[in-house]
């Protein structure tokens, strides 16, 4: 009997995991199932330009994983009960019960209204495609003039306001930022930052805890009210509240404590990727929720679970960061340069070459999805014939 694998999610982590999977053992010796609720892949760190009218590129799993032995089913998990190592889902066939042997939590994260009253009614959210389809179709009605107000200074937002003021100049493009903007950078991409955002109009409150949400408004803490037409909110991401149902150990946020094989720290034959996983990085520090992280954290785990079926050597590859890649609408972009723990040094790259550098992060990754098969070596591990006499779960406990 083959050694079950079920990947849950086909974000980049998940979609990443199966393919390099499918690679790395032989299909006589391993079936991995990829688990996940749509059938095309969905280019996250670019649902701010699909919000702002931009059309991408279709990307259908039954093309990308054709030929590779993964098996996609089409359905939305609705449980993991990991004492019994099943999955449920709910599909074209309706409910189901998927048994597996060595599990890989791929399913990510949503927004995160961060309980602020009026968010959920209110806001919209481009942590989803639904959401930038939302979004998108909203801003096409507004007309001339009126005020869209992006909440949060982060990543996300800073990228959501600039694309947004460059698509649609008429409109008055505002940013809520708790903090100061863009705090964490250098001071040469602070100075870079203020110099884009004045460009394209964008009006910026600094130090604003916003407090609520209404059809017409955000409230800020010190009193004011900033009028808005359309909120949207970028203030983090959470994860899906399956991983507290169950008995894995998490944080308090839902996320798995993994170790550094990406390998649950309760449950050895669960592994867990991307938003979903708290894994520690250089400094002891955990890596954010970010393509950055999640991208070397399924190498990491596929890698490792073909090693512990194969008796192969376990991977021992830091994951640490090199930069911070934010585009700042289509002609412009910045680049910070950071430690390996993810604070900022003093270089940066700006303008129109930080643009174009941003764009091949982002072809690249999606590149690297749609490729699962290329760039590893050609030899699949097999499993050893120990192992497999030993079954499958001893197999994957080793």
């Amino acid at each position: 009997m083959p050694h079950r694998i079920i990947v849950l999610g086909a974000g980049y982590t998940g979609a990443i995991a199966a393919g390099r999977l499918a690679k790395r053992l032989r299909r006589e010796d391993v079936a991995i199932t990829l688990v996940n609720a749509e059938p095309d892949f969905v280019e996250r760190v670019r649902m701010h330009q699909l919000a702002a009218g931009q059309d991408l590129k279709p990307r259908p799993f039954n093309e990308m994983f054709a030929g590779t032995g993964v098996e996609l089913r089409l359905a939305k998990v609705t449980g993991v009960d990991v004492d019994r190592r099943t999955v449920a889902v709910t599909g074209r066939n309706g409910a189901e019960e998927l048994a597996y042997d060595t599990l890989v939590y791929a399913l990510g994260s949503g927004w995160n209204t961060q309980g602020v009253p009026g968010t959920a009614e209110h806001a919209y959210e481009i942590a989803s495609r639904p959401g930038a389809l939302r979004l998108r179709e909203r801003l096409a009605r507004l007309d001339a003039g009126q005020t869209v107000v992006v909440v949060g200074g982060g990543l996300t937002g800073l990228e959501a306001a600039t694309e947004i003021a460059e698509a649609r100049p008429d409109l008055d493009v505002a940013l809520a930022a708790h903090g100061g903007l863009g705090d964490w950078l250098s001071p040469k991409g602070r100075e870079h930052l203020r110099k884009v955002l004045g460009k394209l109009g964008i009006t910026v409150y600094e130090h604003a805890a916003v407090t609520g949400v209404g059809a017409d408004r955000v409230d800020i803490a010190d009193g004011r009210a900033i009028q808005a037409a359309v909120t949207l909110w970028t203030t983090g991401f959470a994860v899906h509240p399956i991983t507290k149902a169950t008995a894995l150990e998490v944080t308090g946020t839902g996320q798995i404590v993994v170790d550094g094989t990406m390998r649950s720290v309760s449950h050895p034959d669960v592994y867990a990727v991307g938003d979903a996983a708290c894994a520690m990085g250089p400094g002891n520090k955990p890596l954010r929720m970010s393509c950055a992280s999640g991208t070397p954290a399924a190498w990491q785990a596929a890698d490792a679970i073909a090693a512990r079926l194969t008796g192969g050597k376990l991977p021992n590859v830091p994951i640490r960061y090199f930069n911070q890649c934010i585009s700042l609408g289509r002609k412009d972009g910045l680049i910070q340069y950071v430690t390996a723990d993810d604070r900022a040094v003093s270089a940066v790259l700006t303008g129109r070459l930080a643009a174009v550098y941003k764009e091949l992060v982002c072809k690249g990754a999606a590149w690297g999805v749609a490729n699962p098969m290329l760039g590893l070596p050609t030899r699949r591990r097999q499993v050893t014939a120990e192992r497999a006499a030993a079954g499958p779960t001893a197999s994957v406990l080793a």
